[in-house]
């Protein structure tokens, strides 16, 4: 398909499928750890794997940096011209040396500062033990999660989506038995886990690695001139979702230290169920601006504003529909989420459906947040993405996950999230108007 020609309607839904598989097959690598641990150690093996969420989202989100970074700024210099190709490609290359070095430098962390990094995020003599043997098989291939969310965005880029999907099914499916196999069946428990994440990664980028082989690549080696120039314009480009990933570690951070300190290990368990839950959400929200970005990109630096507006219809309809779904499950079945991922208590049963009741109102508005850092990129609006990312995932989130139980009391801390949606999606409604209204006609 054609970015620049093509009919906007089943290209955006191909655009879409693929994406949506990618990021609901990536998500199950978290969700079906929790769900096997959950039923294998119990309360505390959850809560072990709340304390591990916020690496993963670090892990991810350098990946993003230079995979969305890099691959906004491949395709709006395609859009504007075929002449480009080979500065795109330079992009490419940029965005890859990044991430080598965003990786050996995530490697040697992980490796030799585990313990105070778990620490950080909210470990406690019970839970470090649990958390550290889940890690240690992911120590050995930290790398290639970096490299499969650089591969995943340059490949829709290059108009190959079906081999990312392909590929992270093939690591999904692979988790989902391995870990019934090295969980259960070797009786591995926490460690087993970890495991089968780390090498559903690997193969997963394996299978990426032969887009290079196929006749539909264009991706190409080519010394970039300026590197450091190009390093920081695909930084600055790719933050906003980059912050996104980092800003639920942040957060899961925050609501770790909180939660222990005003309700205790159940909720903290709850909250690690929640983590899952928000994770499928999320990704949700990412198919669409995955889908929509690489579209909105070329049609940008063509000057084709009739067919973004046309991508945005679409995608702003799709992030209402994705947030009046999870919004629906939370408040009606919160229970069913609870049986999937543990064995639970008679107390965990009492406060969980509250809990999960209060903070699933956020997700109504999550897909239309998130989608506007993606709009926003593609745009060529980085600041106002970074400002978006920084107020939902730090400033607001962050104050009021303080402020909250202080002055309303402990059980006020699960509203933090639906207000700081609600006062973002204010601010992202006003800007998507506004930018909307001055993109050319031609």
């Amino acid at each position: 398909m054609d970015f620049l020609t093509s009919k906007i309607k089943p290209m955006y839904f191909k655009y879409l499928t693929a994406a949506f598989g990618s990021a609901l097959i990536s998500s199950i690598y978290g969700v079906v750890d929790m769900a096997m641990v959950g039923q294998y150690q119990g309360p505390n093996g959850t809560a072990a794997l709340a304390v591990v969420a916020p690496i993963w989202n670090i892990i991810y989100s350098l990946g993003l940096l230079m995979g969305i970074g890099g691959s906004v700024l491949f395709s709006t210099l395609r859009g504007r011209s075929e002449s480009n190709r080979k500065e795109s490609n330079e992009y490419f290359t940029a965005a890859l040396i990044g991430v080598v070095i965003l990786a050996a430098i995530t490697w040697i962390s992980i490796i030799f500062f585990d313990t105070g990094l778990l620490k950080l995020f909210g470990a406690e003599e019970t839970l470090l033990p649990l958390a550290k043997s889940y890690l240690f098989p992911v120590k050995f291939v930290v790398p290639s999660f970096l490299f499969t969310q650089l591969m995943a965005a340059f490949l829709r880029n290059d108009g190959n989506p079906g081999l990312a999907t392909k590929a992270v099914l093939f690591g999904g499916i692979f988790n989902v038995f391995g870990d019934y196999f090295f969980v259960f069946t070797l009786d591995m428990g926490i460690m087993g886990a970890g495991l089968a994440t780390a090498m559903g990664s690997v193969f997963s980028l394996l299978i990426m690695l032969t887009h290079f082989g196929s006749k539909r690549n264009t991706l190409r080696l080519e010394k970039p001139t300026r590197l450091f120039f190009r390093l920081k314009t695909i930084s600055v480009t790719g933050f906003s979702t980059f912050f996104i990933d980092v800003a639920m570690g942040i957060l899961t951070m925050l609501f770790n230290r909180q939660i222990l300190k005003y309700l205790g290990t159940n909720a903290l368990s709850v909250y690690g169920i929640i983590i899952n839950i928000s994770t499928f959400v999320q990704c949700c929200a990412y198919s669409i601006g995955q889908a929509s970005q690489p579209i909105i990109s070329t049609n940008f630096g063509a000057g084709k504003g009739k067919r973004i507006s046309q991508i945005l219809k679409y995608a702003l309809g799709t992030a209402a529909v994705f947030g009046l779904i999870w919004t629906a499950l939370a408040e009606l079945v919160p229970n069913l989420f609870i049986r999937i991922f543990m064995t639970p208590t008679d107390e965990i049963l009492a406060i969980a459906p509250g809990i999960i009741r209060s903070y699933g109102i956020s997700f109504l508005l999550l897909p239309l947040n998130i989608f506007s850092t993606y709009y926003f990129q593609a745009l060529m609006k980085p600041r106002t993405s970074f400002l978006v990312s920084v107020a939902r995932g730090a400033v607001i989130s962050g104050c009021l996950i303080y402020l909250l139980p202080a002055v309303a009391g402990a059980d006020a801390i699960w509203f933090a999230m639906p207000i700081t949606e609600l006062v973002v999606a204010i601010f992202v409604i006003i800007k998507i108007k506004q930018y909307t209204s001055q993109l050319p006609n031609s």
